[in-house]
């Protein structure tokens, strides 16, 4: 009796487990961000802020959410957007979030990466010292209200 009680109670675990995961993701809108739609970000109620003013920045007509904020290969791309999924519905599911968002160091520098990626052709015509200042200290330092309206500039914790 006992040698069937444990493959029953074990598939039972795995359903309800399986199940579990399935729900949350279907109630979270999980395939949702497999896509590029800048919508998927204000899911979370407290991302609207950012998504408002990237709505009034300057690169709402030329660049979305995971242009600038994902990688743009393929495997760092899909490692980041799972990382930050994580991240993000843990803090969203306990509630565990600042009120004030701010982007983490390792994320400002695939934004940093970005940001060269699209406007490194401007760097042909830099000074010397306007170059080591993009590599010393970023573009965002200077251009922190281009993709975001100032008051929602992305400026690391």
């Amino acid at each position: 009796m006992r040698v069937r009680i444990l493959p029953t109670l074990s598939l039972t675990l795995v359903g309800i487990a399986l199940g579990t995961v399935i729900s949350t993701f279907d109630f979270a809108e999980g395939t949702s961000y497999l896509r590029d739609d800048p919508e998927a970000c204000v899911n979370c109620h407290v991302m609207r802020p950012q998504f408002a003013s990237w709505e009034r920045g300057r690169h709402h007509a030329v660049a979305t959410c995971n242009d600038c904020h994902i990688p743009a290969d393929g495997l760092h791309k899909w490692i980041a957007k799972s990382a930050n999924g994580w991240h993000h519905s843990k803090a969203f599911t306990l509630g565990d979030y600042p009120e004030i968002i701010r982007i983490k160091a390792q994320n400002l520098g695939v934004v940093e990466e970005n940001c060269v990626r699209c406007h490194g052709n401007l760097f042909h015509h830099a000074t010397p010292q306007a170059a080591a200042l993009v590599i010393n200290d970023g573009c965002v330092r200077c251009h922190a209200g281009v993709a975001h309206a100032a008051e929602h500039s992305i400026v690391p914790h």
